[in-house]
């Protein structure tokens, strides 16, 4: 199966096949990544930029990393460095971007759409790293990768999504995901911040923690977006912590080799208790890990890579 999509900007989108074949060549290029030389000419010569208009660790020096594994030259705007703090608009940033040669830009923003809105007026390839609260596809992509990495197949499969889920785009791609791996998706948190109406993504909806951790193989933390928040949603984060907050204890609860997830950044002692976050079943760093390989395989299909002529000894 071939490749036939230049833009990234929605897991909603793609095909359980597609989202396979994303999964298949991060595998390849991870194998690439633990060699001693760690850089394939992939997409040399080619220019991507990275147009992060919203703060950003992780995500930002994974998409640098991997282009740079890649052999692509690099360039970095964030918001402070942008024309944008002058008054200009992102379609005038984003075609002088496109004027000056760049082969591929990858955009972080606070306003859902963005990201298609550029790739509608674009002649080049766009990649969503996350809008608003609308979706960040890579996350859900390497997130999945992370757990069939773990647990093998993902159908039935109980994963639970603990915490704001309604602001949350991580959440939104890992449903869309999830929903297409086959997985028993359930959402936890506050009713205020875990709606009823969530049902119609085909997943469970539960405000009981005990209920929605029995027994569950995964349990991904989500922090408070407060930045994304109009409104307060619950009295105060000790009340949340008290209710909703992973520790030892409710942990038991969980499947015996269940595995603890978080996208970052961690508010230890609020979403989860620190001895969790470092402890023998947390992923949480190799899920940073894999955002190199699964950032390396999106960039490369959308450069218009084969994915057949991927391999460790490229």
């Amino acid at each position: 199966m071939s490749w036939n999509r230049r833009h990234l900007i929605t897991l909603e989108e793609l095909s359980l096949a597609e989202l396979e074949q994303i999964h298949n060549v991060a595998a390849a290029f991870k194998k690439v990544l633990g060699r001693s030389v760690k850089k394939i000419p992939a997409l040399r010569g080619k220019t991507i930029v990275n147009l992060f208009l919203e703060p950003s660790t992780r995500t930002r020096m994974a998409f640098d990393m991997a282009a740079k594994r890649l052999s692509a030259d690099v360039i970095s705007f964030d918001a402070a460095s942008s024309s944008t703090t002058k008054g200009e608009t992102l379609r005038d940033t984003a075609e002088n971007i496109a004027a000056l040669g760049a082969d591929m830009i990858v955009i972080r923003h606070n306003c859902a759409g963005s990201p298609l809105y550029l790739s509608r007026i674009l002649n080049i390839p766009v990649i969503n790293a996350g809008d608003g609260s609308h979706e960040h596809p890579t996350q859900g992509l390497l997130d999945t990768f992370t757990m069939k990495e773990r647990l093998g197949s993902l159908r039935g499969r109980r994963v639970v999504i603990l915490g704001d889920i309604l602001f949350s785009r991580v959440a939104r791609s890992n449903i869309h995901a999830l929903v297409k791996f086959g997985a028993d998706v359930t959402l936890c948190g506050p009713s205020t911040l875990v709606p009823e109406s969530l049902r119609s993504l085909g997943v469970n909806v539960s405000h009981d923690l005990r209920s929605a951790l029995a027994d569950a193989e995964v349990v991904m933390l989500l922090r408070i977006q407060h930045e994304r928040q109009t409104a307060s949603m619950f009295p105060s984060l000790g009340e949340y912590t008290s209710m909703f907050g992973l520790n030892r204890t409710r942990a038991g609860w969980l499947h015996p080799n269940a595995i603890i997830m978080h996208p970052g950044p961690i508010n230890r002692g609020v979403e989860i208790d620190s001895d969790l976050a470092d402890g023998d079943r947390s992923v949480i760093l190799d899920q940073v890990t894999n955002g190199i390989a699964v950032r390396m395989a999106c960039l490369y299909l959308c450069a218009g890579g084969r994915p057949e002529s991927v391999t460790p000894a490229n």
